[in-house]
């Protein structure tokens, strides 16, 4: 598209390239420039196999999750959009900056467009063929404006949703097109449920490939979309229906268990500088449906680290402090105790096993039946430390809201700073139980001195659209 980074026109390039595996000049002959490359089922099929759908590129939530802290020398010499995001400033990109919150996203959206509209015409496939594969194309296209509504919509909240800006709803891979206006929140989650709702009977009750969305994955986002709208009566079937279906797959899908996982000849092991050896995409047991950014925060970078606060909510024996340095990377110690991740070098943010408990043991929670909520996040907690520290306190086990508050932290626990507690954090700014809490910031001097605090103001719940977006769409309305 012309605008909105002019996509459509890259991508065009980029889907005819994918189905021709080279473009060359006979293949031009053959397929007139303007025309459809595309022909058969399985072109449609195979461009959903792009590692262009996996690598999303989007890192923007790790540093606003409040507990993330920033530590000198390191973070000074930050680079700029870093600085502004852990500011929480109301500027992130420069004029000219094309946005990784929307660049690869955009795309995506084009291909999947492109499979949904185009299939039914393919050739050389069934109908029920033809469904599944437009299901799937559905249920990712859900999935990356699930991911762009929680960077550039307001939380959703059943009360201003009908009314709060939300993100262009783009459903044509029209290459002409050069208008497009932001649509509600409510228009937007309305969007991604009736994709995921269409979607779910024909997608494959069968997962055979981590990076596609067969049903136990589309049955889990729909379950976590619910949630983020509030309606745990409606997401509690999902959840259930989801982790049941994890057992339809032609490969092992499951919880690694970090007491094997971290023992010798464990699939963690060896232990470098960089931290432990983890599973590639593909072959992570965790992943139901795969999705990837690299995260520099938990490799090379050494400026943002774990807050004292978040650290002391791990017990000694939890083995997920494995993945935390006390010290920068050929550095010294930090002050205070932070620590700093130290892997996985990405962040797995597609469907994954140990958020489907958590959803549902908030959900349960949320829904009163707090023996189930510790069931399932004892089902977690087994397998992230020795069974005899496992168990859920008996401080919190009996209180709802002492409860829900325990899960969010067990989320901080699993998720520290990959990003998680970002979403977490605007969802629980409209939830009555939760909505009065403040979230701030601290930077700390080299020797654990504070340097400055930042409060978060509810307007930066939300990214502003980028200023090149704006200057190419000309009237579209930006956050405050």
């Amino acid at each position: 598209m012309e605008r909105i980074y002019k996509y459509f026109g890259a991508v065009m390039l980029f889907a005819g390239c994918v189905l021709s595996f080279s473009c060359k000049k006979s293949f031009l002959e053959v397929i007139p420039k303007g025309k459809l490359v595309a022909q058969n089922l399985e072109d449609y099929s195979q461009l959903l196999n792009s590692l262009d759908l996996v690598n999303i590129g989007t890192t923007a939530q790790v540093p606003m999750g409040d507990e993330v802290a920033a530590v000198d020398p390191y973070f000074t010499g930050s680079d700029l959009k870093t600085l502004r995001l852990f500011r929480w400033d109301p500027v992130i990109y420069q004029p000219d900056e094309d946005a990784s919150e929307l660049a690869v996203p955009l795309q995506n959206i084009y291909v999947f467009n492109k499979v949904i509209n185009e299939t039914p015409a393919a050739l050389n496939g069934s109908d029920t063929q033809k469904r599944s594969v437009i299901a799937e194309a559905r249920a990712m296209r859900a999935w990356t404006y699930f991911l762009l509504i929680n960077y550039f919509g307001k939380p959703y909240d059943s009360t201003s949703a009908i009314s709060d800006p939300g993100f262009p709803i783009v459903t044509e891979a029209d290459v002409t097109a050069t208008h497009f206006t932001r649509a509600t929140v409510k228009e937007v989650y309305d969007f991604i449920l009736s994709d995921l709702v269409a979607a779910k009977p024909d997608l494959p009750a069968t997962t055979t490939y981590r990076l596609r969305m067969a049903r136990a994955a589309g049955e889990g986002l729909l379950g976590k979309v619910y949630m983020f709208m509030g309606r745990f009566n409606d997401a509690l079937p999902m959840l259930n229906a989801s982790i049941t279906d994890l057992g339809n797959s032609t490969f092992t899908i499951g919880l690694y268990d970090y007491n094997v996982a971290f023992a010798a000849g464990g699939v963690f092991q060896p232990i470098s500088i960089f931290g432990p050896t983890y599973p590639t995409i593909v072959n992570n047991q965790e992943n139901v449906f795969g999705k990837q950014a690299s995260n520099n925060w938990s490799f090379f970078n050494n400026e943002l680290v774990l807050t004292p606060q978040a650290v002391s909510l791990y017990g000694a024996t939890d083995l997920r402090l494995g993945f935390f340095s006390t010290a920068a990377l050929f550095g010294p110690d930090y002050p205070n105790g932070m620590l700093r991740r130290v892997g996985p070098g990405t962040i797995q943010y597609g469907v994954i096993v140990p958020e489907l408990y958590l959803l549902r043991a908030e959900c349960k929670a949320r829904l009163n039946d707090l023996p189930g909520a510790i069931a399932d996040l004892e089902t977690l907690r087994t397998k992230r430390m020795p069974a005899a520290d496992a168990a859920v306190p008996g401080s919190v086990a009996s209180q709802k809201l002492s409860l829900l508050k325990f899960v969010f932290d067990e989320r901080i626990r699993e998720f520290a700073m990959m990003g998680f507690r970002w979403f977490d954090m605007r969802r629980l700014s409209v939830d009555p139980l939760f909505g009065s809490s403040t979230y701030t910031h601290t930077f700390y001097s080299e020797t654990g001195a504070v340097t400055s605090t930042y409060t978060l103001p509810a307007e930066r719940l939300v990214l502003r659209l980028p200023p090149k977006i704006l200057a190419q769409n000309p009237g579209m309305q930006d956050n405050p």
